[in-house]
């Protein structure tokens, strides 16, 4: 059984920036990509980053590409995003998950593990 768990969030003004982190507990296979989700309040959860196993994959939605940056650390069993320029709407809870491969992490199905997320809220 893997553990995630997320730090890192918090209240920043429009135009700052925060740094997700999440650690996993446990080994997760070493095919696994990693990637992080966010759930605006009132709205659905949506993919946001996920990074394969090697690190050689990134893959970003659209609203995160250019501002957030993901990378993991194998060694430490870790992930990280990186976000910049935040804006209100990337206010939401932000989940840190384990997939299959990248490509079904942006299409967000076949989840193995999930994190119990960590609060961002950009205020304007």
């Amino acid at each position: 059984q893997v553990q995630l768990v997320e730090s890192g969030g918090g209240l920043v003004q429009a135009g700052g920036s925060l740094r997700l982190s999440c650690a996993a507990s446990g080994r997760t296979s070493s095919t696994d990509a990693m990637g992080w989700f966010r759930q605006p309040p009132g709205k659905e959860r949506e993919f946001v980053a996920t990074i394969s196993w090697s690190g050689e994959i990134k893959r970003y939605a659209d609203s995160a590409q250019g501002r957030f940056t993901i990378s993991r650390d194998n060694a430490k069993n870790t992930v990280s995003l990186e976000m910049n320029s935040l804006k209100p709407e990337d206010t939401a809870v932000y989940y840190c998950a384990v997939g299959t491969n990248t490509q079904t992490m942006t299409l967000g199905v076949g989840m193995k593990y999930w994190g119990k997320g960590t609060p961002v809220t950009v205020s304007a």
